[in-house]
C-alpha cells in the first residue's frame, strides 16, 4: 500500500513539472513558426495593401492568431492529458463541434455557394473538427478495444461518429476537409489494432463512399478529371497545378528571394498565402528552402511518432499516433497537391499557410503532443544524475584536512 502511495506521489510530481517537455518538438515548431510568419508577410503584402494601404494588414493578424495559439499550446501542455478518460467530457467537446458545423450552415449568406466560416470568417469550424475527432477516437477506441472486433460495438460506432462530422462538412460544402476526416478515422481505426478484415472493409467503404460524392459533386468530376489529364501530361493539368510546377521550377536552387514570387505578383497562381504556399515557398526560397521546410516537417513527425511509442497508456498513444498522423497527411496532401501528385484538395500546409482555424487547431495538437511527452520516460529525470555532482555539499562547511593524514 506504501509503495503504491509513493508512485503515485511520484507521478504527480512528474505530471507537475512545467520544464519536462519534448524540447525537440518545441524548437521544431520553433522554426516552423518562424517561417510560417515569413511566408505569410510575402504571400499577404500586396492583398494587405489593396485592402488596408498597408502592407503588414494579414501579417498582424496572424501574429494574433500566433499569440492565441500559443496561449492554446501552453495550456494544453500544462495540463495531464489522462483527463481526457472523462467520456462525458470528450462527449460534450464532441457534441459542442457538431453544434458548430451545424452553426456555420445557418448563419451563412443565403447566396454564397459555401458555408465554412463564422464570425467574419475567423473561425472555421471544419478545422477544429480535424482535431476533435482524433480526440474523440482516441478515447473511444482506447475504452472499447476490446469490442473492436465485433461489427456493432466496433465498426458501426465507430462509422456513426466519423460520418456525421464528414456529412456535415460535405453540407457546406468542404471535399477536403470531409475528406480528411474520413482518413483520420481510417488512421486511427487501423491504430487501434484492428484486424486486417475490419481495416480492408473500412477501406472499401471509404472508396465507395468517396466514390460515390466525387460522382456526385460536379466540383469533384471536374478535380478528377484534371488530375488524371496531369497525370499524362502536366501542360493538361488544372491551372493550379501548372501556375504551381511553373512556380517551384522558376525557384531554381536558391530561389528569387522573399517577396519576390512572380506567380504571385503577376495574380496567375491562385490562392498563394494559402493552397499553394509551397509553391511560393520553392518560388522564393528554392529547392534549398523546400528541403529545409520538408526535414522539419520529417524532424516534427518523427517526435511525435517517438512520443506515440514511449507512451506509457494506450491512451497516450493513440492519441499522439492520430496527431502525428493527422499532421503528416495535411504535410503531404498540401505539397503533393502543388506538383500534380494528387488531386486538388484545399488542405492547409501547417504552420506554413495563412490562416487563423488552422494555426491554433495546430497549435493545439502540439501542446497535446507536449503533454503526452511530459510522461515519457526517456525524459523523466533520473536518480543517477545527481550521482556525478553532489550538490549538497554546498551546503556543507569547508573540510578540514585530517590530522592523521600526516604533514
Amino acid at each position: 500500500m506504501n509503495e503504491n502511495h509513493a508512485i503515485h506521489r511520484k507521478n504527480r510530481r512528474l505530471a507537475a513539472s512545467p520544464l519536462q517537455f519534448d524540447w525537440t518538438l518545441v524548437l521544431v515548431t520553433g522554426f516552423l513558426l518562424i517561417l510560417g510568419l515569413m511566408m505569410v508577410y510575402s504571400t499577404t503584402f500586396d492583398l494587405s495593401y489593396d485592402l488596408d494601404g498597408t502592407r503588414t494588414f494579414f501579417f498582424f493578424k496572424q501574429v494574433r492568431n500566433l499569440v492565441i495559439g500559443f496561449g492554446v499550446m501552453v495550456l494544453l501542455a500544462s495540463l495531464d492529458y489522462r483527463r481526457l478518460h472523462n467520456s462525458l467530457l470528450v462527449v460534450l467537446i464532441m457534441l459542442a463541434t457538431l453544434a458548430s458545423l451545424l452553426i456555420v450552415l445557418l448563419v451563412g449568406p443565403a447566396d454564397a455557394d459555401t458555408h465554412r466560416n463564422v464570425y467574419e470568417g475567423s473561425y472555421q469550424p471544419s478545422e477544429l473538427a480535424k482535431l476533435v475527432t482524433v480526440i474523440y477516437l482516441s478515447v473511444w477506441l482506447t475504452e472499447k478495444k476490446d469490442q473492436l472486433r465485433y461489427f456493432w460495438h466496433g465498426m458501426f460506432p465507430y462509422a456513426v461518429v466519423v460520418g456525421l462530422v464528414t456529412g456535415f462538412i460535405l453540407a457546406q460544402p468542404d471535399l477536403s476537409a470531409a475528406g480528411t476526416v474520413v482518413v483520420i478515422g481510417a488512421m486511427m481505426f487501423f491504430l487501434a489494432g484492428s484486424n486486417l478484415r475490419q481495416v480492408s472493409l473500412a477501406g472499401a467503404v471509404v472508396c465507395l463512399v468517396g466514390w460515390t460524392v466525387m460522382q456526385a459533386s460536379e466540383t469533384g468530376q471536374q478535380r478528377i478529371d484534371d488530375y488524371v489529364a496531369g497525370l499524362h501530361d502536366i501542360g493538361e493539368g488544372s491551372w493550379h497545378v501548372r501556375q504551381g510546377v511553373s512556380a517551384l521550377g522558376q525557384g531554381g536552387w536558391l530561389g528569387r528571394g522573399i517577396g519576390a514570387s512572380y506567380q504571385k505578383l503577376s495574380g496567375m497562381l491562385p490562392a498563394p498565402h494559402t493552397d499553394s504556399v509551397f509553391a511560393v515557398v520553392g518560388e522564393e526560397l528554392g529547392l534549398i528552402g523546400c528541403i529545409f521546410l520538408i526535414v522539419l516537417f520529417i524532424a516534427l513527425i518523427w517526435r511525435g511518432a517517438s512520443i506515440a511509442v514511449n507512451s506509457t497508456d494506450t491512451l497516450g498513444r493513440m492519441l499522439a499516433g492520430g496527431l502525428t498522423c493527422w499532421i503528416a497527411f495535411e504535410v503531404i496532401v498540401n505539397t503533393a497537391v502543388v506538383v500534380g501528385l494528387f488531386p486538388f484538395a484545399g488542405n492547409a500546409l501547417p504552420f506554413i499557410s495563412y490562416g487563423g482555424s488552422s494555426l491554433v487547431v495546430m497549435m493545439a495538437a502540439i501542446g497535446i503532443l507536449l503533454s503526452i511527452s511530459r510522461h515519457d520516460p526517456k525524459t523523466r529525470p533520473d536518480k543517477s544524475i545527481h550521482a556525478t555532482i553532489n550538490m549538497r555539499r554546498w551546503n556543507r562547511r569547508p573540510r578540514v584536512s585530517s590530522t592523521s593524514s600526516g604533514s
